[in-house]
Order: structure tokens, then C-alpha cells, then sequence
């Protein structure tokens, strides 16, 4: 059993190290169906070892400066009251319910996240160069830079309510279905935010990192956790992070993108199956 949670373990490590989430995505299908643990035990444990294991992926991507902390931080301080309330429905659903919700959320993510990265393809096909705009008029000097401080406030208010609304969503899944939310995160930065994959898996380890701890201390006095299985899980896992981030480096972020949406719909369609099943 502990060397079968550490290999999982170090699966789920690449994984997250590498792709900024999906992390949890492998973790609850694992625990549930391979280790034998019920829903409820599995989505508490995910919590604990992805937000473990997302720290250390974080602390790896900041030496680099590829952290977005300004959005990363307010997406994660929104989730905080979603993922308590996520965590308190989690009690009252029944197993299979519980991942068959799973199992859709990954699959219409994976769905979002490909239909996006054939969109910016074909962007970069076929973008033109920049042109120098015209010489303003004279006389219109003011009257330009008022427009684009009126336009630059409508961008911050807009992206103000993306970030409350991806922060709410994310932080509800994550109280919900135990996992650390990356696999909603980095879809959110990439197609709603605009970040480069790059920026976006870094930004979104953080984001795992506070949510997870939201969920945990919500948690608590109705935690039943078997450490043999948690503790060799989280060791291999912290491991395969560093690996993640290594092998990550030498992939552009189209490639990246498109692995982490294959991904997405390999465990949604098996968890589909196997839950509808068991029902």
C-alpha cells in the first residue's frame, strides 16, 4: 500500500509541477478507485496532499518570477467563503453524485481549454505585424488621454469582477469536490484572464496553495485522515513537482495546454463510467 501511494504520489507531483494544476484531478479518482478510500475521505485528503504539494511548486515558480501575485492573491481570498460553503455540501451528497460532478467539471474544462488553445493557433497564423498608429491631430492631446483613462478604468472593473467570479467559482469546487482547483484555475487565467500558460501555472499554484488551506480549516473536527497513505503520497508527490517543472520548461505553452485538456478528459470520461455504474 505505501509504495503504491508513492508512486501515485509522484504521478500527481509531474503533474501539478508541471501543468499548474490537475493535480487534484488525479488524486481523488486514485485515492477513491485504487487505494479504496469512500468519496468524503478521499476529496479531504486530496485537499491536504495537493495543497502541500502545490507549496512547493509555488516556491519553485516565484524564484522565477512567474507568479502573477496581485490576481493569484484576490482569486484565492475570494474562494476562502466559497470553499466553506463547498465544504459543507460536500457532507450532505452522496458518492456517486459527488463524482459524477467531478467527472463533468473536468470534462467541460478539458473541452474550454482545447477549443481556446485552436483559437490562439489560429490567431498566431495569422496576426499581422504591428503598424504604427497615425499622428493624433493637434489639439487632441487631452482629449486622447482621457479616452484611454476612461478605457483603462473599464479594463480594471472588468477584470476586477472576472477575478471575483473565478475566485468564487474555484474556491466552491475546491471545498466541494476536494480538489485544489487548478484544473478550473488554469483555464480561468488562461481563456478569462488572458495569461500566457506559462504565467497561468504558476499564478495558479498559488491559488491551489490558498484555497486548499481554506478547505482543510473548514474541515476540521470532522477529519478522518489515514496518514500511511497520505504521508508516502505527499513525499513522491513533492518529489514529482520538481520533476514537473523541469520537464514543463522544455515544452511551449500550446503543448502544454493541449497535454493538460487530454488529461482532463482521460480521468472526467473514466470517472463518468465509473460512477454511472456504481449508481
Amino acid at each position: 500500500m505505501l509504495a503504491l501511494a508513492a508512486a501515485l504520489g509522484l504521478i500527481m507531483g509531474v503533474v501539478i509541477g508541471g501543468l499548474g494544476g490537475g493535480g487534484g484531478v488525479l488524486t481523488v479518482p486514485a485515492l477513491v478507485y485504487v487505494l479504496g478510500q469512500g468519496a468524503q475521505a478521499a476529496t479531504t485528503s486530496s485537499v491536504i496532499i495537493v495543497g502541500i504539494t502545490a507549496s512547493v511548486g509555488a516556491v519553485a515558480r516565484i524564484r522565477g518570477g512567474g507568479v502573477d501575485w496581485r490576481n493569484g492573491v484576490a482569486l484565492g481570498v475570494v474562494g476562502i467563503p466559497a470553499a466553506y460553503l463547498g465544504t459543507v455540501l460536500n457532507r450532505d451528497v452522496s458518492q456517486p453524485v459527488l463524482l459524477l460532478a467531478f467527472a463533468g467539471l473536468t470534462i467541460v474544462a478539458a473541452a474550454a481549454m482545447l477549443l481556446n488553445s485552436r483559437n490562439d493557433g489560429e490567431r498566431s497564423d495569422t496576426e499581422e505585424p504591428d503598424r504604427p498608429e497615425p499622428d493624433a491631430p493637434s489639439g487632441s492631446g487631452s482629449t486622447a488621454v482621457d479616452t484611454r483613462t476612461a478605457s483603462a478604468r473599464s479594463e480594471l472593473v472588468v477584470t476586477a469582477l472576472k477575478v471575483v467570479a473565478c475566485g468564487a467559482v474555484v474556491g466552491f469546487l475546491t471545498g466541494f469536490l476536494g480538489v485544489g482547483g487548478g484544473f478550473l484555475v488554469v483555464p480561468a487565467l488562461v481563456i478569462v484572464l488572458r495569461m500566457s500558460m506559462a504565467l497561468a501555472v504558476g499564478t495558479s499554484l498559488l491559488v491551489i496553495v490558498l484555497n486548499s488551506i481554506s478547505s482543510v480549516v473548514s474541515r476540521f473536527g470532522d477529519m478522518h485522515l489515514d496518514w500511511r497513505i497520505i504521508a508516502p503520497f505527499v513525499i513522491a508527490a513533492v518529489i514529482g513537482t520538481v520533476v514537473g517543472k523541469r520537464v514543463a520548461d522544455k515544452f511551449s505553452g500550446l503543448a502544454l495546454t493541449r497535454a493538460f485538456a487530454v488529461l482532463l478528459v482521460a480521468v472526467g470520461a473514466f470517472v463518468a463510467v465509473e460512477s454511472f455504474v456504481s449508481l
